[in-house]
């Protein structure tokens, strides 16, 4: 029995509200356990300078915590004056799992900025914000639609990330920050709706783990992930017929 009380392949509670932050193109709280993630997207008229003139757009990312998102408080980055080696390795991952998935080709000379700012960490901040940055990014592109700045939906598919992990020897799924703590195996999985993979970020804390510990998290995490990907559909149907997929 797992320290909440539940199943190895059960997840926690998913919670999601849209248009959280009413000045934003897209903005969505989401909520997994006692993990709460705001997540917003902007519309920006301009590129990286490395993508002037070559006639496509990007998707980027910010990510931060608040000082109590965690037991103890934690310095701000901006009082340390740098931003840590973690919050850049999670900012770069939520913009290269969010870009696997928009045709950047449809956005113009534009980026779209996503922010994710943990109000609450309990585990799996980067996987939530992953998850809840995408329906904020479909509710920002439909906003470009609308205003006639892009002239489809971008988006090539659903996209969510899960935790998962070996804690006392057993595959689970969604890990707590008290398995994550303890776990001997700590993973991300990024996945499409389509069930392909974007990203395995994988770990051993002690000793190696096999190819059928990795077989046996990865359809973990596609349960997971599906699951999510079921609440995406739900929350973005009412514009679906501007998605190609």
């Amino acid at each position: 029995m797992r320290p909440d009380g539940r199943t190895s392949n059960e997840m926690r509670a998913v919670k999601i509200t849209r248009n959280f932050i009413d000045t934003a193109e897209g903005s969505v709280l989401i909520e997994i356990g006692k993990t709460r993630v705001i997540c917003t997207a902007s519309v920006e008229e301009r590129v990286p300078p490395f993508l002037k003139d070559r006639n496509q757009g990007w998707v980027t990312a910010e990510y931060s915590m608040l000082p109590r998102a965690t037991e103890v408080r934690t310095s701000r980055e901006s009082a340390i004056g740098r931003v840590s080696g973690r919050t850049h390795e999670i900012q770069r991952l939520i913009g290269r799992a969010l870009r696997s998935v928009v045709d950047l080709t449809v956005l113009g000379q534009r980026t779209f900025w996503i922010d994710c700012d943990v109000i609450r960490a309990d585990g799996g901040t980067r996987t939530a914000a992953i998850t809840g940055s995408f329906i904020c990014l479909a509710d920002a592109f439909n906003y470009a639609i609308k205003k006639n700045l892009i002239t489809k939906n971008p988006l090539k598919d659903y996209l969510a990330a899960i935790s998962v992990g070996m804690v006392n020897n057993q595959p689970v799924l969604d890990l707590n920050y008290e398995e994550d703590s303890t776990a001997e195996v700590d993973m991300n999985i990024v996945m499409t709706g389509s069930g392909n993979l974007v990203e395995i970020q994988g770990t051993a804390e002690g000793n190696p783990f096999s190819v059928k510990n990795l077989d046996e998290l990865v359809a973990l995490a596609q349960q997971g992930t599906e699951s999510l990907i079921s609440m995406q559909r739900e929350l973005i149907k009412d514009f679906s017929a501007s998605i190609s997929i």
